[in-house]
Protein backbone atom coordinates (compact mmCIF):
# COMPACT_ATOMS: atom_id res chain seq x y z
CA UNK A 1 0.00 0.00 0.00
CA UNK A 2 1.16 3.52 -0.84
CA UNK A 3 2.31 5.83 1.83
CA UNK A 4 0.54 8.46 0.23
CA UNK A 5 -2.33 9.24 -2.17
CA UNK A 6 -0.92 12.03 -3.76
CA UNK A 7 2.84 12.82 -4.45
CA UNK A 8 3.31 16.92 -5.71
CA UNK A 9 6.30 17.56 -6.96
CA UNK A 10 8.19 21.17 -7.47
CA UNK A 11 9.70 21.86 -11.55
CA UNK A 12 12.82 23.90 -11.32
CA UNK A 13 16.02 22.71 -10.04
CA UNK A 14 13.45 19.64 -8.73
CA UNK A 15 12.53 17.52 -11.80
CA UNK A 16 14.64 19.54 -14.28
CA UNK A 17 17.70 22.42 -14.39
CA UNK A 18 18.49 24.46 -16.94
CA UNK A 19 21.16 23.84 -19.62
CA UNK A 20 22.03 27.51 -19.72
CA UNK A 21 25.29 28.37 -17.65
CA UNK A 22 23.92 30.67 -14.85
CA UNK A 23 27.25 32.76 -14.65
CA UNK A 24 27.67 33.31 -17.98
CA UNK A 25 23.69 34.25 -19.18
CA UNK A 26 23.86 36.65 -15.91
CA UNK A 27 27.57 38.40 -17.52
CA UNK A 28 25.60 38.41 -20.63
CA UNK A 29 22.19 40.21 -19.51
CA UNK A 30 24.81 43.22 -18.00
CA UNK A 31 26.64 43.32 -21.20
CA UNK A 32 23.76 43.95 -23.43
CA UNK A 33 22.36 46.21 -20.29
CA UNK A 34 25.47 48.32 -20.71
CA UNK A 35 26.13 48.21 -17.03
CA UNK A 36 28.54 46.87 -14.61
CA UNK A 37 26.89 43.79 -12.93
CA UNK A 38 26.58 44.29 -9.32
CA UNK A 39 25.48 40.26 -8.67
CA UNK A 40 25.74 37.15 -8.58
CA UNK A 41 23.42 33.73 -9.51
CA UNK A 42 23.86 32.94 -5.88
CA UNK A 43 22.72 36.53 -4.56
CA UNK A 44 19.35 36.53 -7.21
CA UNK A 45 18.64 33.72 -5.66
CA UNK A 46 18.90 34.86 -2.02
CA UNK A 47 16.78 37.67 -3.28
CA UNK A 48 13.43 35.54 -4.22
CA UNK A 49 11.85 35.68 -0.74
CA UNK A 50 11.50 39.38 -0.73
CA UNK A 51 10.27 39.99 -3.57
CA UNK A 52 6.38 40.99 -3.96
CA UNK A 53 3.74 38.51 -6.01
CA UNK A 54 4.36 39.86 -9.52
CA UNK A 55 1.94 39.29 -12.39
CA UNK A 56 4.00 38.18 -15.55
CA UNK A 57 7.70 36.81 -15.64
CA UNK A 58 9.17 40.60 -17.29
CA UNK A 59 7.15 42.11 -13.66
CA UNK A 60 9.26 39.31 -11.34
CA UNK A 61 12.52 39.82 -12.87
CA UNK A 62 12.45 43.56 -12.17
CA UNK A 63 11.32 43.00 -8.91
CA UNK A 64 14.25 41.04 -8.59
CA UNK A 65 16.74 43.27 -10.33
CA UNK A 66 15.56 46.27 -8.41
CA UNK A 67 16.09 44.02 -5.40
CA UNK A 68 19.56 43.05 -5.74
CA UNK A 69 20.45 46.60 -7.27
CA UNK A 70 18.83 48.19 -3.75
CA UNK A 71 21.13 45.55 -1.64
CA UNK A 72 23.63 46.65 -3.65
CA UNK A 73 23.83 49.83 -3.77
CA UNK A 74 22.91 50.51 -6.92
CA UNK A 75 20.27 52.68 -8.28
CA UNK A 76 17.21 50.63 -9.23
CA UNK A 77 16.03 52.35 -12.79
CA UNK A 78 18.53 49.73 -14.59
CA UNK A 79 16.03 46.76 -13.83
CA UNK A 80 13.56 47.41 -16.39
CA UNK A 81 16.48 47.02 -19.09
CA UNK A 82 18.03 44.01 -16.79
CA UNK A 83 14.82 42.15 -16.96
CA UNK A 84 14.22 42.68 -20.35
CA UNK A 85 17.73 41.71 -21.45
CA UNK A 86 18.08 38.73 -19.06
CA UNK A 87 14.24 37.36 -21.27
CA UNK A 88 15.92 38.04 -24.29
CA UNK A 89 18.97 35.60 -23.36
CA UNK A 90 17.21 33.06 -21.33
CA UNK A 91 15.95 30.01 -23.28
CA UNK A 92 13.00 28.59 -21.12
CA UNK A 93 13.62 25.04 -23.19
CA UNK A 94 16.86 25.23 -22.20
CA UNK A 95 16.60 22.37 -19.65
CA UNK A 96 17.04 18.54 -18.89
CA UNK A 97 15.99 16.37 -16.25
CA UNK A 98 17.77 16.33 -12.69
CA UNK A 99 19.77 13.37 -12.29
CA UNK A 100 16.94 10.45 -11.57
CA UNK A 101 13.71 12.68 -12.12
CA UNK A 102 12.24 10.88 -14.43
CA UNK A 103 12.40 7.44 -13.08
CA UNK A 104 11.55 8.90 -9.63
CA UNK A 105 8.28 10.61 -11.10
CA UNK A 106 7.38 7.27 -12.57
CA UNK A 107 7.79 5.57 -9.63
CA UNK A 108 5.56 8.02 -8.11
CA UNK A 109 3.02 7.65 -10.67
CA UNK A 110 3.12 3.95 -10.11
CA UNK A 111 1.97 4.30 -6.58
CA UNK A 112 -0.11 7.44 -5.76
CA UNK A 113 -1.38 10.68 -7.91
CA UNK A 114 1.06 12.49 -9.09
CA UNK A 115 0.82 16.56 -9.15
CA UNK A 116 3.02 19.44 -10.04
CA UNK A 117 3.15 22.86 -7.94
CA UNK A 118 5.61 25.36 -9.20
CA UNK A 119 6.49 28.80 -8.99
CA UNK A 120 6.27 30.58 -12.36
CA UNK A 121 3.66 31.32 -15.23
CA UNK A 122 1.75 28.61 -17.34
CA UNK A 123 3.42 29.90 -20.43
CA UNK A 124 7.19 29.55 -19.29
CA UNK A 125 6.56 26.45 -17.68
CA UNK A 126 4.72 24.63 -19.86
CA UNK A 127 7.53 25.04 -22.19
CA UNK A 128 9.79 23.04 -20.05
CA UNK A 129 7.17 20.28 -19.35
CA UNK A 130 6.91 20.42 -23.30
CA UNK A 131 11.01 20.16 -23.69
CA UNK A 132 10.76 17.23 -21.73
CA UNK A 133 8.03 15.37 -22.26
CA UNK A 134 6.00 15.34 -19.02
CA UNK A 135 3.41 17.60 -20.11
CA UNK A 136 0.65 14.89 -19.73
CA UNK A 137 2.51 13.45 -16.75
CA UNK A 138 0.87 15.00 -13.91
CA UNK A 139 -2.85 14.57 -12.57
CA UNK A 140 -3.24 18.06 -11.50
CA UNK A 141 -0.75 21.14 -12.46
CA UNK A 142 -0.55 24.17 -10.31
CA UNK A 143 1.28 27.44 -11.37
CA UNK A 144 1.51 30.51 -10.77
CA UNK A 145 -1.50 33.05 -11.28
CA UNK A 146 -2.24 36.13 -9.04
CA UNK A 147 -4.94 37.18 -11.08
CA UNK A 148 -7.22 34.05 -10.47
CA UNK A 149 -5.92 34.23 -7.09
CA UNK A 150 -2.69 31.82 -6.63
CA UNK A 151 0.29 33.23 -5.80
CA UNK A 152 3.71 31.66 -5.34
CA UNK A 153 4.53 29.02 -2.95
CA UNK A 154 4.42 29.58 0.38
CA UNK A 155 1.81 30.94 -0.25
CA UNK A 156 -1.24 28.36 1.03
CA UNK A 157 -3.00 28.96 -2.13
CA UNK A 158 -1.25 26.69 -4.53
CA UNK A 159 -1.67 23.74 -2.70
CA UNK A 160 -5.04 24.49 -1.67
CA UNK A 161 -5.65 24.04 -4.88
CA UNK A 162 -3.70 21.05 -5.82
CA UNK A 163 -5.68 18.75 -2.78
CA UNK A 164 -9.03 20.23 -4.13
CA UNK A 165 -8.06 18.96 -7.53
CA UNK A 166 -7.26 15.74 -6.74
CA UNK A 167 -9.94 15.33 -3.45
CA UNK A 168 -6.64 14.34 -1.45
CA UNK A 169 -6.24 15.63 2.48
CA UNK A 170 -3.31 17.24 3.42
CA UNK A 171 -2.26 13.99 5.69
CA UNK A 172 -1.92 12.13 2.57
CA UNK A 173 -0.31 14.03 0.73
CA UNK A 174 3.71 14.96 0.15
CA UNK A 175 5.24 17.50 -1.82
CA UNK A 176 9.07 17.75 -2.95
CA UNK A 177 11.20 20.22 -3.75
CA UNK A 178 14.49 21.95 -3.16
CA UNK A 179 13.60 25.13 -1.33
CA UNK A 180 13.55 24.94 1.85
CA UNK A 181 11.89 28.67 2.14
CA UNK A 182 8.95 27.69 -0.92
CA UNK A 183 8.41 24.16 -0.61
CA UNK A 184 9.13 23.12 2.82
CA UNK A 185 7.58 25.89 4.56
CA UNK A 186 4.40 26.26 2.10
CA UNK A 187 3.95 22.41 2.43
CA UNK A 188 4.67 22.60 6.37
CA UNK A 189 1.65 25.47 6.43
CA UNK A 190 -0.88 23.43 5.34
CA UNK A 191 -0.34 20.43 7.28
CA UNK A 192 1.49 18.03 4.14
CA UNK A 193 4.62 16.17 4.67
CA UNK A 194 7.81 17.45 3.06
CA UNK A 195 10.73 15.89 1.40
CA UNK A 196 13.46 18.49 0.71
CA UNK A 197 16.06 17.96 -2.02
CA UNK A 198 19.38 19.09 -0.62
CA UNK A 199 21.40 20.78 -3.25
CA UNK A 200 24.14 22.46 -1.14
CA UNK A 201 22.86 26.10 -1.22
CA UNK A 202 22.74 28.47 1.90
CA UNK A 203 19.44 28.38 3.00
CA UNK A 204 17.83 29.81 6.06
CA UNK A 205 17.17 26.63 8.02
CA UNK A 206 14.15 27.95 10.07
CA UNK A 207 11.87 25.60 8.05
CA UNK A 208 12.33 22.11 8.68
CA UNK A 209 11.43 19.42 6.29
CA UNK A 210 9.29 15.83 6.85
CA UNK A 211 12.34 14.58 5.29
CA UNK A 212 15.83 15.44 3.82
CA UNK A 213 16.70 14.02 0.32
CA UNK A 214 20.71 13.77 -1.20
CA UNK A 215 19.39 12.30 -4.67
CA UNK A 216 15.38 11.94 -6.45
CA UNK A 217 16.17 8.52 -6.02
CA UNK A 218 15.95 8.07 -1.99
CA UNK A 219 12.39 9.34 -2.57
CA UNK A 220 11.73 5.98 -3.32
CA UNK A 221 12.07 4.72 0.11
CA UNK A 222 9.60 7.46 1.49
CA UNK A 223 6.42 6.84 -1.35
Amino acid sequence: MAAYDAVYFDLDSTLCEPTQDATELLEATFDRAGHEQFCTPAELRAAVPDLPTAETDREFYEHLFAEVATRAGVESDIAPTLAAEYLEVRDPTAVEFRPGAQTTLEYARDRAHVGLITNGGRPTQTQKLRTLGIEDAFDVQVFTEPSAGIGPKPSAAPFERALTELAVTPDAAIHVGDSLHADVAGANAMGLDSAWLDLGRDEPDEHVPTYELASLETLETIV
